[in-house]
């Protein structure tokens, strides 16, 4: 995209000398600046080449959360975005048939708990909403009673017998024997006898007959009538998972309940697809009022629920603030360059941990059977101390593996293997994939130094010439076989898809002959690299060696498993392969300039709908057809409320706020699209040259 006469010199004052000298000691000086500080470093998870060598230049990534929307595209290409809050009229349920409904509808028990939570503790109030969650579920199997804290007062247990009794008549307590003579614990389990349909929801399926019936909601949901709601989930800077569970809360309902494609970065402005089983539009609706940075709408009833990795990608409106660079010309050849070139398809930062240590080195120690060591480094520092019950109730919500390893040594001290099981299996999992990104990393750089950029070689693993829908349909298989039920931790992924394991596999793959190269039938955008497991082929021309020699000086071997704990292997992995090289997909930018650092320079969703006229761009290329790219926006006053009735992000953009707001600054806007699983952010560190730690970019403010 090129840039009118008009622009090129109206940003030619705003350019400053930033010579490739500057980018270099900046670039050398970068560890440095950050030496005591908490942070991966991209030269430690293989980070470390670049396909042009443009000189950089300076620019802020996401100085406000607003210069980073994502939009889902889902698998048919479609740009997901939220359109309208407003209930079809096919959905407006009348009140009537809401009263006549309600009875087939899990009670919410959300207030009877909260007062609960007055007559006993913290964790007794959790594992009593577990228990009734499990009951509004449905389950299949039968629900295991749930025994209260020990308590040598007599009056304190009997007011809680009382409270179950008079609150949950489906539930029944006694009292059981307590850890020492003193001490006494109450039994909370289900009523069987009790009508509450108890008897219908734990029969095993044979004994229903060929009666279809779903554990996870309302026996009596009309037929004609998809099972599951589907609606855009709108939100700004909240990760999908937190979303949700702030929804379900809201709904009664569980966080499983819910299904999407995939998880977006957290400092973001991002849509997305979201089902929900068996759930009235109208309760989603009721709930915009109430919700702040989230927005819900576009809803329809569909048969499916939406299951990990079925998008297409993710479509990208990135605002770079504060650009500095010696020329016009620097930006405008490193533009170019990112869109015919494209970057190396590294997984990012965000990819290995935003804690205290990588998630990579944890996931060395469970590769390596070292349990307590990889607990201690969750956990590490702040969760390590001797008042489990107090840390516990410090502890904030979203922080799911440090509660669930403390939760289970609070009941069996000492067993770090159960501990560690405690945690999701679609966050435990993490750990160890995270070590499978850190290998594909070096082994990508070392491809990159020793064969170039330009050229496939001899030995190169390629991804086959096969119909493209093909490639997706078996592909997407593949990935649900192995990643079915798997989501990643939000806080540690940024802009990429959950699942990560790649599109190609072992029968779609092959290593380069001499008849391919005289041939040149492949290209460098063919070119891929295994992520370790037991069904992977290696290039045959010493790439191989460093997966192997990095894991070996680890203590770590990728064709045997030194323990038997499968999930905990590498040789029970299936594996995958990811791309070394990747272009952006209809790639457009334009330079703008602005004088207000709080002002957004891009326009969301959310702008739209609230139907806000956009001021004049100052700086426009061209043209551009995306929407998404057509303005800079004056904030609508009622999103702008709602952002600031948060706390946390009103401090958020404080603290990054420019202190040289009033002088003329340039920024760079670009949309692109790309697949599931690559960050975009690996596309900013090809165009400045520069770090893409969130601590880095904190220094630039």
């Amino acid at each position: 995209m090129k840039l009118n006469r008009c622009v090129s010199s109206c940003l030619f004052s705003l350019l400053k000398p930033y010579s490739s000298y500057h980018w270099t000691t900046t670039m050398a000086t970068t560890a440095k600046t950050f030496e005591g500080m908490k942070t991966v470093d991209e030269a430690d998870v293989g980070i470390s080449c670049f396909i042009s060598q443009l000189p950089g230049f300076r620019g802020i990534l996401k100085q406000r959360y607003a210069d980073f929307i994502v939009n889902e595209v889902d698998i048919d290409g479609n740009v997901v975005r939220l359109t309208s809050l407003d209930l079809p009229p096919e959905m407006d349920v009348k009140e009537e048939d809401k009263t006549k409904s309600s009875e087939n509808v899990p009670q919410n028990y959300v207030s009877a708990i909260e007062s609960f939570r007055s007559i006993s503790s913290v964790t007794d109030a959790e594992r009593l909403e577990t228990l009734i969650n499990q009951v509004n579920l449905g389950t299949d199997d039968e629900i295991s009673p749930i025994v209260l804290d020990p308590s040598s007062d007599k009056s304190k247990r009997t007011a809680i017998h009382n409270f179950v009794k008079e609150n949950f008549k489906f539930l029944v307590t006694d009292t059981v024997d307590g850890p020492d003579a003193t001490s006494k614990c109450i039994r909370v389990r289900v009523n069987s006898g009790a009508n509450n349909n108890r008897d219908k929801r734990s029969r095993k399926r044979k004994e229903r007959g060929d009666k279809p019936f779903d554990s996870r909601g309302s026996e009596h949901w009309p037929e004609h009538v998809g099972k599951f709601l589907r609606f855009h989930l709108y939100k700004e800077n909240k990760d999908t998972q937190e979303a949700l569970g702030l929804i379900g809360k809201m709904l009664g309902v569980q966080p499983k309940s819910f299904g999407f494609s995939g998880t977006k970065d957290r400092r973001s402005v991002s849509t997305q697809r979201v089902t929900v089983f068996k759930q009235q539009a109208s309760k989603l609706a009721a709930l915009n009022k109430r919700l702040f940075g989230i927005k819900v709408g576009d809803f329809c009833q569909v048969k499916e629920g939406l299951l990990l990795g079925q998008l297409m990608g993710n479509r990208f409106t990135i605002t770079l603030r504060g650009v500095v660079a010696d020329s016009e010309e620097t930006i405008k050849k490193s533009a170019e360059s990112l869109g015919k070139d494209g970057f190396i398809n590294y997984f990012g930062l965000q990819r290995f941990g935003s804690g205290s240590v990588p998630t990579h080195h944890v996931g060395t120690a469970l590769l390596k059977g070292e349990w307590k060591d990889a607990v201690d480094m969750i956990l590490d520092p702040r969760e390590k101390t001797g008042d489990i019950d107090g840390t516990l109730r410090q502890l904030p919500r979203y922080l799911v593996a440090e509660r669930a390893i403390l939760q289970c040594l609070k009941k069996c001290p000492g067993n770090y293997l159960q501990a560690l099981k405690g945690i999701p299996r679609t966050l435990r999992m993490m750990y160890v994939h995270s070590y499978q990104s850190y290998l594909w990393n070096n082994a990508a750089s070392l491809r990159i130094q020793k064969y170039g950029t330009s050229q496939v070689v001899l030995g190169d693993l390629v991804s086959t010439k096969v119909d493209a829908a093909k490639r997706m349909v078996e592909s997407l298989t593949s990935e649900h076989k192995e990643n079915n039920e798997e989501a990643l931790d939000c806080d540690q992924l940024d802009d990429t898809a959950v699942v990560d394991l790649p599109a190609e596999r072992s029968d779609l793959v092959k290593v380069v002959g001499i008849e391919d190269l005289e041939a040149g039938t492949y290209s460098t955008s063919d070119i891929v690299l295994p992520l370790p497991g037991s069904k992977v082929i290696y290039p045959s021309n010493g790439i191989a060696e460093i997966y192997h020699d990095l894991a070996k000086k680890d203590g770590i071997s990728l064709t045997e498993s030194i323990h038997g704990v499968k999930e905990f292997s590498i040789t029970s992995m299936t594996g995958g392969y990811r791309r070394v090289f990747q272009k952006p997909i209809d790639f457009e930018w334009e330079l703008l300039t602005y004088t207000d650092s709080n002002k957004p320079l891009a326009e969301t969703d959310l702008d739209r709908i609230t139907m806000e006229k956009p001021v004049d761009k100052v700086g426009s290329a061209e043209e551009i057809e995306d929407e998404s790219m057509k303005a800079d926006t004056n904030p609508p006053a009622s999103c702008e409320t709602d952002l600031k009735d948060q706390t946390d992000n009103k401090k958020d953009e404080n603290d990054t706020e420019n202190p040289n707001s009033e002088q003329t600054q340039l920024a760079l806007k670009m949309a692109l699209t790309l697949p599931s699983s690559c960050y975009a952010t690996m596309a900013i560190r090809e165009l400045l040259k520069t770090s893409t730690s969130v601590a880095y970019h904190k220094t630039l403010n």
